[in-house]
Order: structure tokens, then C-alpha cells, then sequence
């Protein structure tokens, strides 16, 4: 990955100090464009990383929850009551507890016939909302031990698709079960894009995402165009990083 003025690399102490940084970082953005245009609209990622700061955002009550807009980066294409729902555990950490009206909160349906018709629902909430190319004002973002990021994966068509703001993911190779993801486009539209990476096992995959201008992995594709990147690491996860 080319070095970009707009990327910056934090990093903290462990998980809860990234949490805090996001929350202080939310709040900023979402005072901001609220002023500014009316409305906050942000993408979220499932996951055991950002399960802290769900929990964290869920006491902030004063935040404009009124005018913020959620929406989901990925999901599995299996019912909410399954615990591996990424919605179920957004909801039950965080949306349930705050004053947020059920019109502002966008789900990927995962009650419709399959993953190709939740993709194009999705899309087509997307397109609509934003009545252009979808463009958030913050996206927070996981990565894989695979170099995953949301359900984009490595070698797999999905990387390439240029079209659809959301497509269906099938199962493959250590993909067990069918997802609906956002794309590139979607993802590097965004004003702000957050990595959020913790523990041993992501420092070898942070090391290749950041530092191999080559690498094809997901993670690594992603490039905002006049957007800001944050990689935010615990020390364990930045421990192989070139010290500079």
C-alpha cells in the first residue's frame, strides 16, 4: 500500500484504550456532521473486537442517536436469533440501550428467500439513502488472521467487484456459511475508515497489510480516496512492525 498523508497508525496499551479512542473519535465525528448536514451515518462491523466499545457507546447517552443512521459492513446469512448474527450482538450491546429510532437502524435482512436477494435489498436501502453512492461518515472495520476484512476475503471474486455497493458471499474454503457484504467502493467512499486489531495473532497479518505496498490481501485493498485511515492496534498486534 502506498503511504497516504490520510493514514495514521495508533497505537495503545491494550483493547479498552482503543475503545476509548473510538468513542472520543465517534463523538467528534458524529457532533460534526450532525452540524453540518443533519445526520451521522456509520457502518458496523460484528466481531469479538468491538464488542468493548458497543458496550462503551451503549452508556453514552447524550450522543445524537436521534439523527445518527447504523448501518451493518457485514453479515451471515443466518437468522438473528443465531449467535453468530452480527445484528443480534450489535443490538443487544448497543442499540437496544439507546434512543435510537427503529428507522435508523439498517439490518441486513436475513429473513428474505437468499443471499443474493438480502444483497440486493441491502443495496438497493443503500442507494437509496444516500440517493447516490453510498458514503459514510465513519466505517469501523475488523481484519482477519486471514487478512479478511468485513466478508471480503482472500482470492475470492468479491475483490474485484467494482459494480454493487452490496453482493452475496458464498461459502468457500474456510468460509463455512453464506454472507452479504459491502464493498470496496462502499468501504473507500467513506470519510473516516477505522481498523480496529488486537492480540498476538493479528501481528503478523497488521505487519503484511501495512508494511508490503504489494499485498493483495483484503485489508490491504482498502484505500480511501479523499477519506481518512485509521489503523488502531494494541501492542501485541503492532509488535512486528518495523520500528521507525
Amino acid at each position: 500500500m502506498a503511504d497516504m498523508v490520510n493514514k495514521q497508525i495508533i497505537i495503545f496499551k491494550d483493547i479498552d484504550d482503543i475503545t476509548d479512542y473510538v468513542v472520543r473519535k465517534w463523538t467528534e465525528i458524529a457532533e460534526k456532521t450532525v452540524n453540518e448536514k443533519g445526520f451521522f451515518s456509520v457502518a458496523i462491523s460484528g466481531g469479538k473486537t468491538p464488542a468493548t466499545l458497543f458496550q462503551k457507546l451503549a452508556k453514552e447517552k447524550k450522543l445524537p442517536w436521534n439523527r445518527t443512521h447504523v448501518f451493518m459492513v457485514d453479515e451471515r446469512f443466518v437468522p438473528y436469533q443465531d449467535e453468530h448474527n452480527n445484528y443480534r450482538m450489535i443490538n443487544e450491546l448497543l442499540l437496544r440501550h439507546v434512543n435510537i429510532p427503529a428507522k435508523n437502524i439498517h439490518p441486513i435482512s436475513t429473513i428474505v428467500e437468499s443471499p443474493q436477494a438480502s444483497a440486493l435489498k441491502y443495496e438497493k436501502e443503500l442507494n437509496s439513502f444516500f440517493r447516490s453512492r453510498p458514503g459514510f461518515d465513519l466505517v469501523l472495520l475488523g481484519i482477519g488472521e486471514d487478512g479478511h476484512t468485513a466478508s471480503l476475503f482472500p482470492r475470492t471474486p468479491s475483490l474485484k467487484e467494482k459494480k454493487h455497493s452490496a453482493i452475496a458471499v458464498p461459502p468457500s474454503g474456510t468460509i463455512m456459511s453464506e454472507r452479504i457484504t459491502m464493498t470496496f467502493p462502499v468501504i473507500d467512499n467513506a470519510e473516516n475508515i477505522m481498523f480496529m486489531a488486537e492480540g498476538p495473532g493479528k501481528s503478523g497479518v497488521i505487519r503484511e497489510v501495512i508494511e508490503n505496498e504489494k499485498s493483495r490481501l483484503p485489508a490491504a485493498l482498502v484505500r480511501p480516496g479523499e477519506g481518512s485511515l485509521f489503523y488502531l492496534l494494541d501492542e501485541a498486534a503492532a509488535s512486528l512492525l518495523s520500528k521507525k
